[in-house]
């Protein structure tokens, strides 16, 4: 890693942490959390991406299943490998009828630029608001999104929920669960 990119890695994951601890020690919000489960409907959004252009699950349906992979904050250490992780096993993902994105809590200029540095081609979806975390349960109480990882059917419903996401094989780990779900290989 470059001294720059390290640099940034790791301001980024102090200050990250630094905003989560304050959040969890001055938090008022105390509502009941969203339980989602395989076989519930997911809930639909419209995100900004990473690539500029709006992402809608409902534009998926009927179509192909989606992977939402949701990530705490762009740029820290362990966000970083995940979506590196990703984005080497491009290849292996592209075969199945899925499209897979990311999703964090940061705005859209911040991932577009982590897109960016990391070369990515798949979209990185923007939340700074929460509205789409909080719908799917993943909004800790840190104020960023736990590190889960959605498998939705090309009927709209949830087929899996990882939430014991491996961020350095996150990637092969996507592509071997798509394998075992029997989501079907594009022609």
């Amino acid at each position: 890693m470059r001294p720059f990119k390290l640099l940034r890695t790791v301001a980024t994951t102090v200050a990250a942490t630094a905003a989560g601890l304050f959040t969890l020690a001055t938090s008022r919000e105390k509502g009941a959390r969203v339980i989602l489960k395989p076989g519930d409907l997911a809930p639909d959004f419209e995100l900004a991406g990473s690539d500029g252009r709006l992402h809608r699950l409902s534009g998926s349906r009927g179509r192909e299943a989606v992977v939402l992979a949701w990530f705490p904050k762009a740029f820290t250490g362990g966000c970083t490998r995940e979506c590196e992780s990703l984005g080497e096993s491009g290849p292996a993902l592209r075969r199945f009828a899925a499209k897979y994105v990311g999703a964090s809590g940061d705005r859209p200029t911040t991932n577009q630029s982590f897109a960016r540095s990391l070369g990515v081609d798949y979209p990185i979806l923007s939340d700074p608001g929460g509205a789409v975390a909080r719908a799917y349960g993943v909004l800790g109480a840190s104020g960023f999104p736990e590190r889960w990882t959605f498998y939705i059917g090309a009927d709209g419903r949830i087929l899996d929920i990882d939430k014991d996401v491996r961020v350095a094989s996150h990637g092969d780990d996507v592509a071997a669960r798509l394998e075992e779900l029997k989501i079907p290989r594009r022609t």
